[in-house]
């Protein structure tokens, strides 16, 4: 057992270690975002590292094999995730392969020296590329909430402008178009979307489609709700700014019950750091001059004894 924690504390060292390295020194976020298309256009020399670096995982993503399954799984993740490159899933499997033999091969290089078991050494070499080929992943994952949220968070102005321009005489096409211009500085994220519907719409794409489509791109349910809400105004002949004044209504109820909601959470989540922190520091503090004073009286009659 004490091997094997010694050998998971070097495993987590070694990709502790690689990512401070890279995070400080290599700006792996800038460079991830630019091979998946993510970051601004940089103009790059055709020399330039990380040029090659790209083209290379690229080529090893042509050779991994992708079901169709797979790659509609992933062509869905990087839509929500904010990712436009059309490579980025060969990217994202190439990267996942690299990573996954980099870390692997210095894990086992790092363990060689050490005289233990080679089981002990494949496992852990095993373990550590198992890590690197998920990390690519995880952080698709992270982008994709990280969206979501900034999408949630702005929703309520782009909701509240799109009220303002509706009642001022604007169509529908014209107030998003409108939205998509004023959000473009505070809530970016919301400014593309609004954008890509803006771009169906002129091309010839009919509006209940394109609303649909904003509300798979982006996976967000106050969203998806606020594209039904104007789907079916739309359909029926309702009042779109009527519709959009109580769907905003809406959402401000229930962001006041969630906010509700986490503050009642507060007391149970404060459990664990009372029992277990303040606590003993106050019986610590509390008791410590009895029990000082306890022993001293008791340990000259003990030494007599």
């Amino acid at each position: 057992m004490a091997i094997f924690g010694t050998i998971l504390l070097f495993v987590l060292m070694v990709v502790g270690g690689s990512a401070f390295a890279y995070k400080k020194y290599l700006r792996p976020k800038e460079a991830l975002e630019r091979v998946l298309g993510t970051g601004p256009v940089i103009e790059i020399q055709s020399s330039h590292p990380s040029l090659a670096m790209h083209d290379l995982i690229q080529r090893i993503g042509d050779f991994v094999p992708i079901s169709p399954k797979d790659v509609a799984i992933q062509q869905r993740r990087m839509m929500r995730g904010g990712i436009r490159n059309p490579n980025a899933i060969k990217l994202l499997y190439g990267a996942k392969v690299a990573l996954g033999v980099i870390l692997a091969v210095l894990t086992g290089a790092a363990l060689a020296a050490y005289e233990t078991d080679a089981g002990n050494k494949v496992a852990a070499a095993v373990a550590a590329g198992v890590i690197g080929y998920i990390a690519p992943n995880r952080y698709i994952f992270w982008r994709i909430d990280s969206r979501k949220a900034e999408i949630a968070r702005g929703l309520a102005n782009a909701l509240d402008l799109m009220v303002i321009c509706v009642e001022s005489g604007l169509g529908l096409d014209q107030a998003i178009m409108q939205v998509a211009k004023e959000l473009d500085k505070a809530h970016p994220d919301i400014a593309e979307e609004f954008g890509f519907v803006n771009l169906e719409l002129k091309a010839g794409k009919a509006r209940a489609e394109a609303l649909r489509n904003l509300g798979e791109r982006t996976g967000v349910d106050d969203l998806k709700r606020l594209v039904a809400v104007l789907i079916q105004a739309d359909r029926f002949g309702t009042s779109i700014a009527q519709s959009l004044r109580g769907h905003a209504d809406y959402m401000r109820i229930q962001t006041r019950q969630n906010a509700e909601e986490k503050a009642a959470k507060v007391g149970v989540k404060l459990i664990f750091p009372i029992f277990f922190c303040i606590l003993p520091s106050l019986f610590v503090v509390t008791l410590s001059p009895v029990v000082f004073k306890i022993v001293k009286e008791l340990y000259p009659m003990m030494m007599n004894l």
